[in-house]
């Protein structure tokens, strides 16, 4: 009895591993035949999911970073770098990529809500999370509506700048991808039939796009994609595509390489894991390594690494630490695919949310009035014509707009009125501006 129980546990375990892999087979793509040209070194624009810089200093400190140590010797740390809001990747890169703010670019989070579609958009969060806005959704917004679509069609990217002035780039393993070549995707044939996607999938993108298992150019990624590897999207597939490039003499004068590793292991183990930039500097020191010596490396390339955001430690106790906002509105019918009529939708990026009033009967100082009753919420937000508005739990109200009489440090203008503790400008701060 004992035997066979194992047997079919060993056959099950043998479909499983099987269907994971057929998930993950797709062919690489040929490097598109262009010439490559550039009279200057090219740029590599590292992109680090998490990167922070006081761990940083501290693994440095420790001398367990020698790639990072070499880089800031030979070139800059630039540590109060100030990120885009929210602080979720697929914004931030799209700000970092565009060179504007989400209220330009239209892509406001990880997760929002789609007025003109009524529907939850989800780049990808929680299973449950997944599951609830239906895989397909997920997969497709994910893959091909993000840049095809959801993206600014008036804001260029980067790559599009490029291309105007015959420049060429690359794009490796990036989320926010889109330039101005047609490429066609590796659609693992399982993930078609499945109806994921479809099976000929075309998107805009610079002159030279890798992005995991649906874009490979390296032979040497054929095992760096499988499921249990984020189907390529990894450090190690982006190094073995920088690799490939480079001895191809394919590198391009701006190539972006996104870095994602990092950002697992800070959620689970928090933001002051040393382990994790550990294991960022020895992704660095292998693509230093491409060449003859770093002092080469860094002659022949103009190295920038970026992180995206910090982190921070939420409490152990989920009772203190999680707000649920189901619970703290239940008063009002929540948007859910089976109730698209719905008086309120709530899309919720980590430490922030959406909360779109869809019922035109509802006023928003009723719904501010609801969520100032938790102490744990930091600040409240929403707009009156070209005025923002800020409140807090026993806080009253501070607006403010931009192109107003003060200046901040980066030569942003603003006008502000009421409680300006609700945001941390102390009056220091006021007195600079």
């Amino acid at each position: 009895m004992v035997r066979k129980i194992l047997l079919i546990i060993g056959a099950l375990l043998i479909v499983l591993i099987g269907f994971v892999i057929a998930l993950s087979i797709s062919k690489t793509r040929d490097i598109p035949d262009i010439q490559i040209t550039s009279d200057k070194k090219p740029i590599i624009l590292i992109a680090v999911d998490s990167l922070m810089s006081d761990p940083l200093k501290k693994v440095i400190a420790q001398g367990k970073a020698p790639a990072f140590k070499y880089l800031i010797e030979n070139g800059e740390l630039i540590p109060n770098i100030v990120s885009s809001y929210p602080t979720m990747s697929v914004t931030i890169d799209s700000s970092l990529l565009t060179g504007t703010f989400a209220g330009e670019h239209n892509i406001p989070g990880l997760i929002w809500f789609n007025e003109d579609a009524n529907r939850i958009v989800s780049y990808g969060s929680g299973p449950g999370e997944i599951w609830n806005t239906g895989v397909r959704n997920v997969v497709q917004d994910s893959v091909i509506r993000l840049n095809n679509e959801h993206l600014n069609s008036e804001t260029t990217t980067i790559y599009e700048d490029l291309a105007k002035r015959s420049i060429q780039s690359a794009s490796i393993n990036g989320v926010i991808y889109r330039g101005r070549d047609e490429h066609k995707l590796n659609v693992p044939a399982l993930i078609s039939t499945m109806a994921l996607l479809p099976k000929d999938v075309k998107v805009k993108g610079p002159d030279i796009l890798s992005f995991g298992v649906l874009s490979q150019l390296s032979p040497n990624n054929n095992f760096q994609k499988f499921a249990w590897d984020k189907m390529g999207v990894s450090n190690d597939f982006t190094i073995n595509e920088f690799k490939f490039l480079l001895k191809q003499n394919q590198l391009p004068p701006f190539t972006l390489a996104y870095f994602p590793d990092a950002d697992a292991r800070i959620h689970s183990k928090g933001p002051d894991n040393l382990k994790a930039i550990e294991k960022l500097d020895e992704s660095l020191q292998e693509m230093l390594n491409s060449f003859p010596t770093w002092e080469e490396a860094i002659e022949k390339v103009t190295w920038i690494i970026v992180g995206d955001s910090g982190q921070s430690y939420v409490k152990k106790d989920k009772d203190k630490s999680l707000i649920d906002l189901n619970k703290l509105l239940s008063k009002y019918s929540f948007w859910e695919r089976d109730n698209k009529n719905g008086q309120i939708a709530i899309a919720v990026n980590e430490r922030m949310a959406y909360i779109y009033l869809k019922d035109e009967q509802i006023d928003f100082s009723e719904v501010v009035n609801v969520l100032k009753q938790d102490e744990r919420i930091g600040f409240i937000s929403w707009k009156e014509g070209t005025q923002n508005v800020v409140t807090a739990p026993h806080k009253e109200e501070m607006v403010f707009s931009a192109n107003g009489s003060l200046k901040d440090e980066y030569n942003q203008n603003w006008d502000i009125k009421g409680d300006t503790s609700i945001l941390f400008i102390s009056s220091k701060w006021k007195n600079t501006i």
